[in-house]
């Protein structure tokens, strides 16, 4: 009885690390270099520019006051490779920050 109940944990285990190791590449995958694109439509702007020069772009292609929110949305997606956007353009058009 003994054996099948180590027999159990080392499977429990085993599961555990395999669950584990799988998990790690995609953690990896995050990019996290303070560059981000700008793109407007479906035409990239700004392409590996660090946060600072994106989120001047976007401040003068939305027309936005609040530095501050743009920052924390460059810094987002260079955080977590999700596009984050900045504001909707008259002619529809999407402002948007997209990892690099």
């Amino acid at each position: 009885m003994a054996s099948y109940a180590h027999k159990t944990i080392a499977t429990l285990f085993a599961g555990t690390v395999l669950a584990v190791g799988v998990a790690s590449p995609a953690s990896a995958q995050t990019k996290q270099d303070g560059l981000v694109n700008v793109v407007i439509g479906d035409v990239t702007i700004l392409e590996d520019v660090n946060i600072a020069a994106a989120v001047d772009a976007a401040v003068q292609a939305c027309d936005v006051v609040d530095v501050g929110n743009v920052t924390a949305l460059a810094t987002q997606t260079d955080n977590t490779s999700r596009t984050s956007v900045v504001c909707r353009q008259e002619d529809g058009d999407k402002v948007r920050f997209v990892q690099n």
